[in-house]
């Protein structure tokens, strides 16, 4: 049987020097995620995997358990005996994270241990700049480099108008466009593999993620299916996956996210514009509203900033500020903002009544 080189998958110092405080059990790399079952890749290949009932009991919370891009400690390297059992969660070195779905405040890792993520979007109707700045304030945050990629280029009619609309928030990441129909693009994409390194695509369905990392590996491992009459996206990829690409590298591709709600995110990065601009501010705590002196009004009205733009920062902001709070705690938090203290709230309604009664 020939043993597979860990080192293609990702494998470093740092996680060799950690797997190695686990006598008795095997590093692996958590290849796919279904439920409570795991695909793996150990030295002797891939295997499926649950985790122990010790580990279910110590977990603190679901972020704990397993994702893909997860290096983990398992109790055998073959399936001669049944499904391996995985023992522990090594460290993480990077990790994207949303809010879960619902209305509860639970969070949910995306991925883990990656060095790049692609932000895909389609040069069409799913072309939304508002989006984008979501995706990298959460990309910044992850601990990795965000590079953002614009698919379906023959689909747009006027490149250059989207370039200059997208100059205004990418703030020092880079931008690669590509296109299916000739396959622009993708050599520069190409450019940013190599042995080791994992790159994790992130965006809608159906703007093309498939489509290039299937031209990356060379044929069609992932099922691709184009965007709908109306420009919204199908899902095809219904599961997070990691693969080896024979180039060198890893990708991982992940299920198209119509919703990305904010449980952490760096928006000092992504709005780094804005952040400067504050700095020269007459006041340091200026709301940018209209306080004399505002280098970020005076911004918006020479239009070297997008009032769009420091509207989305708000409401970003807003969002991380209630993130994790419960329904009490998150009254407090908007009648705080809205009058400063709950005693201030009952005096302005007094007067309101008391303004009624006359």
């Amino acid at each position: 049987m020939n043993k597979i080189n860990l080192e293609n998958y990702g494998l470093d110092q740092r996680v060799k020097q950690e797997a190695s405080m686990h006598s008795g059990l095997f590093v692996a790399r958590v290849t796919e995620q279904h439920r409570e079952l795991y695909k793996v890749i150990g030295e002797a290949g891939e295997l499926l995997a649950e985790v122990s009932g010790k580990f279910v009991f110590n977990a603190e919370d679901n972020t704990s358990f397993p994702v893909v891009g997860d290096w983990v400690m398992i109790d055998r390297t073959d399936e001669g005996s049944g499904n391996a059992v995985i023992h522990q969660v090594l460290s993480r070195k990077s990790l994207f994270e949303r809010k879960a779905a619902g209305t509860g405040n639970g969070i949910q890792i995306v991925a883990a241990n990656f060095d790049l993520v692609f932000i895909c979007m389609s040069l069409n109707n799913d072309f939304n700049l508002r989006r984008l700045e979501r995706y990298l304030a959460i990309a910044w945050n992850s601990m990795a480099r965000p590079v953002i990629v614009l698919t379906k280029a023959d689909l747009c009619d006027d490149l250059a108008a989207r370039l200059r609309d997208i100059s205004a928030v990418r703030v020092g990441t880079d931008l690669v466009v590509c296109s299916s129909v000739d396959n622009r693009g993708y050599d520069e994409i190409a450019g940013y593999l190599a042995p080791g390194k994992t790159i994790v695509f992130l965006g809608s369905s159906g703007v093309g993620k498939s489509t290039i990392i299937n031209h990356l590996i060379g044929s069609e491992v992932l099922a691709t299916k184009g965007l709908r009459s109306d420009d919204k996206g199908r899902h095809t990829t219904t599961h997070r996956q990691l693969l080896l690409l024979p180039g060198g590298g890893v990708v991982i591709d992940t299920p198209g996210m119509r919703e990305l709600h904010l449980d952490s995110a760096d928006l000092s990065r992504s709005f780094a514009d804005i952040e400067e601009l504050a700095e020269q501010c007459r006041f340091g705590d200026c709301s940018h509203n209209s306080e004399p002196g505002c280098a970020v009004r005076a911004a918006i009205e020479t239009g070297s900033l997008a009032a769009k733009r420091l509207e989305n920062y708000r409401k970003l902001q807003k969002e991380l500020d209630y993130e994790g709070l419960n329904p009490r705690q998150l009254e407090a938090e908007k009648i705080k903002k809205m009058f400063g203290s709950k005693g201030e709230m009952k005096q302005v309604m007094r007067q309101a009544k008391n303004k009624n009664k006359r």
